[in-house]
C-alpha cells in the first residue's frame, strides 16, 4: 500500500494558490510536483518520466490544458490524465475525454475526498495498462521467441532469417519511434511460421535470395493469410496479423479518415517490408549499401521515412566486430556472422542467430570436432 501512496504526481494550474492547495491536499499521500505552465510540466515530465498522475487546468495562457495533455501523452504514454475544468469549460472537456485524451475530468472546486479518490482511481488505472504492456510487450514477446526458437532447430534457414529481422526491424523502430514496437517485431519474428508449409527447395531459394517461379511465388504470398488464421485464437494480435497481411500489399497512401489502428498497421508494415526486401537482397549476395540503391529504385513501393532511415544506418561505420571463435568461445548474445556447419556439410544454424544458452548447449553436446571451427560471430 506503501508504494501506492507514494506515487508520483504533477500538478499544472497556472494560479500559484491553486497548486499550493493541490500540494497541500494530495502531498500527504502521494508524491506531488507542481508546474505553473505547460512548458514548465512538459520540462519535468523529460526530466521525470516516471509520473503516474498528471493533473491539468484547463484554462492556461500559451497552452490550455488539453494541448498540454495531448504532448504529455507523448512524453509519458502510459501515464493516467486527469483534467481540472470550470463550469464554462464543461462541453470541451466532455469532447476530450470522448476522444480518449484523458482518463477523468473533475469540476473546480473538488473537494479533497473526491480528488484523492479521484487520483486513486487513475493510479489503479495505470498500473492495468502497464501490466498489460507488460504483459504483451515481455510475456508474449518472450513465449513467441521460444516457440520460434524451438521451430529453428528443425529449420535453421527460415529462422535464421527471422532473427536477422527482428534486429532490423527493432533498429529501425529505434530511428523512427513506433506505438506498436512489441508487435512489428513479434510479426518479423513470425515471418519464417509462413514458411513451414512451404517444401524445402521453397525455403531454400528465399533464404539465398534467389528468383521464384510463379508458382512458388503464389505459395509464399499464401503464407500470411495462413499465418494469420493460425493467430485468430491468440488475444491482442490483431496488429500483428494485419502487420503481416499488409507488409505484402502495395504501398498505401495515408488517408485523412485512418483510425490509430489502421496507422499503426501501415507504419509496422511499411517497416516490416523494409526489412524483409533488404534481408532477401543482401542474402542475394548484395552489398548493404547496393541493397539501399537497389530499393530506392523501386519507385512506390515502400515508405520514404522508412527508407531514408535503413539508407542512415548503413551509410556509417556499424561498430560491430567479426571475430573467429571456438564453440568454447561463444557467448550469449553474440549473433552468427556465417552459417554454422557441421563437418559433414550439413546446416545447423543459419547467419544472423543469435546465440542462447540452449543453442550453446545444443552445440557443446557435439563430439568434438563434429562442428566446423572457428565460428565467425558478431560483437
Amino acid at each position: 500500500m506503501a508504494a501506492l501512496n507514494r506515487a508520483k504526481i504533477l500538478c499544472v494550474d497556472d494560479e500559484v494558490r491553486v497548486v499550493e492547495g493541490l500540494q497541500l491536499t494530495l502531498g500527504r499521500r502521494f508524491d506531488v510536483r507542481t508546474a505553473t505552465s505547460g512548458a514548465e510540466g512538459l520540462e519535468l515530465l523529460r526530466r521525470e518520466p516516471d509520473v503516474v498522475v498528471i493533473i491539468s487546468d484547463m484554462r492556461m495562457p500559451q497552452m490550455d490544458g488539453t494541448s498540454f495533455l495531448a504532448k504529455a501523452k507523448e512524453l509519458v504514454p502510459d501515464a493516467t490524465r486527469m483534467l481540472l475544468t470550470g463550469q464554462a469549460d464543461l462541453d470541451s472537456a466532455i469532447a476530450v475525454v470522448n476522444r480518449g485524451h484523458i482518463f477523468r475530468f473533475l469540476t473546480k472546486p473538488a473537494s479533497p475526498s473526491t480528488l484523492t479518490e479521484a487520483v486513486e482511481a487513475s493510479i489503479e488505472q495505470h498500473r492495468l495498462v502497464t501490466a498489460e504492456r507488460v504483459l504483451l510487450s515481455e510475456t508474449l514477446h518472450g513465449s513467441i521467441r521460444l516457440l520460434t526458437e524451438v521451430l529453428g532447430l528443425a529449420n535453421p534457414v527460415a529462422f535464421g532469417r527471422g532473427n536477422r529481422l527482428k534486429r532490423l526491424v527493432a533498429a529501425l523502430i529505434d530511428r523512427l519511434g513506433a506505438e506498436a514496437r512489441w508487435e512489428i517485431e513479434v510479426a518479423a519474428m513470425l515471418v519464417p511460421v509462413q514458411t513451414l508449409a512451404l517444401t524445402p527447395e521453397i525455403v531454400a531459394k528465399i533464404g539465398a535470395g534467389q528468383p521464384l517461379s510463379e508458382a512458388e511465388q503464389a505459395a509464399v504470398d499464401r503464407g500470411p493469410a495462413l499465418l494469420s488464421e493460425l493467430l485468430v485464437s491468440i488475444p491482442r494480435m490483431e496488429v500483428v496479423r494485419e502487420v503481416l497481411i499488409a507488409a505484402r500489399r502495395p504501398l498505401r497512401a495515408p488517408s485523412p479518415t485512418d483510425d490509430a489502428f489502421k496507422r499503426r498497421v501501415e507504419h509496422g508494415a511499411q517497416i516490416l517490408r523494409v526489412a524483409t526486401d533488404f534481408d532477401a537482397l543482401e542474402s542475394g549476395g548484395e552489398s548493404a549499401a547496393m541493397a539501399v540503391d537497389t530499393m530506392r529504385g523501386r519507385a512506390g513501393r515502400y515508405e520514404p521515412a522508412v527508407l531514408d532511415a535503413l539508407a542512415a544506418m548503413h551509410g556509417r561505420a556499424s561498430g560491430r566486430e567479426v571475430r573467429e571463435v571456438a564453440v568454447s568461445g561463444l557467448k550469449v548474445g553474440m549473433v552468427f556472422a556465417e552459417d554454422v556447419r557441421l563437418a559433414s556439410g550439413m546446416l545447423l544454424i543459419a547467419r544472423g542467430h543469435e546465440v542462447t544458452p540452449s543453442l550453446m548447449a545444443r552445440l557443446e553436446n557435439y563430439p568434438p570436432r563434429t562442428v566446423r571451427e572457428p565460428l565467425r560471430v558478431i560483437i
